[in-house]
């Protein structure tokens, strides 16, 4: 209910911000310490949720959902390769791999 006062007041946003990472999900544009990123659509949508979950553990399984339809073979690495592509293009560590669980998202402020 709070969520859709806000948005009726004009006081959402569109960006998300993780450290030196800013993602504005209506642009699509993703940038890191004001340089743009160039994102492939999957990698995009999978900052994207990351950002949206920020703190929270992934699971692979709940990336794999997100981001594929049904048919898809659960099996497949692609998820590692795009958090691995990912981190390369983000170039700060942000993106955490949880063992065992999935990845979390956190600010560098947010770090133990």
């Amino acid at each position: 209910m709070r969520a859709l006062i806000r948005r009726a007041a004009g006081h959402a946003s569109s960006e998300l911000v993780c450290g030196p990472v800013r993602l504005d999900t209506k642009a699509s544009k993703a940038s890191v310490d004001g340089m743009p990123l160039k994102l492939t659509s999957h990698e995009f949508r999978l900052l994207s949720y990351l950002m949206h979950h920020m703190g929270q553990v992934v699971s692979r399984t709940e990336l794999v959902e997100h981001m594929y339809d049904q048919d898809f073979d659960r099996d497949s690495n692609t998820i590692e390769v795009f958090v691995g592509r990912l981190r390369k293009k983000l170039g700060v560590d942000l993106i955490e791999t949880v063992r065992g669980l999935g990845y979390r998202m956190q600010s560098p402020t947010d770090v133990n």
